[in-house]
């Protein structure tokens, strides 16, 4: 699957779910603040995707972790909620065979029946649109948050690193 057929799925199921979104070619932009300049969003409208494995208690499973771009991960948080005992990022191949992108252009959404779908609480309270990398580093989509929960409908889990002053 190319990375143009995940930007098909994505409008397709958008479209076929009368969400409200746009679409944005740009410059390939490496870091979240970089894409969102370029896109003339704020750093926390950016929706993140860790491709995580979640190991231990007899569980081995992939999670695609969803949090604002300006929060880190706490990846124990993710363990504990799937289950397991311990998380960790999962490997490129790994990253490609269950999302059929790149890194830094996985968007918010699993297509994969072995990839599930988390999201921080954080992601729905502060803004409007939510933006994100639809496949390719070239292509966002800007969407109404509103309509990201409702067709998505990610599993609610509190996993934002707390930081310590």
């Amino acid at each position: 699957m190319s990375e143009n057929s995940i930007f098909m799925q994505l409008t397709q199921l958008l479209d076929k779910n009368n969400a409200k979104y746009r679409v944005m070619e740009h410059p390939t932009a490496g870091k979240s603040e970089e894409v969102a300049k370029i896109r003339g969003t704020q750093l926390g409208q950016g929706a993140k995707g860790l491709v995580c494995h979640v190991k231990g208690n007899g569980i081995r499973q992939h999670v695609l972790a969803i949090l604002p771009a300006d929060k880190q991960a706490d990846l124990s948080k993710v363990a504990i909620a799937i289950g397991g005992t311990r998380a960790s990022l999962a490997s490129p191949k790994e990253v490609d065979e269950l999302t059929q992108c790149v890194f830094g252009a996985i968007p918010p959404f699993s297509f994969h029946p072995n990839l599930k779908l988390i999201a921080d609480p954080l992601l729905f309270e502060r803004f409007e649109e939510l933006a994100f990398n639809a496949g390719t580093l070239e292509r966002s989509i800007i969407l109404n948050t509103e309509d990201y929960q409702r067709i998505a409908a990610p599993t609610l889990v509190e996993f934002i690193r707390i930081e310590e002053n």
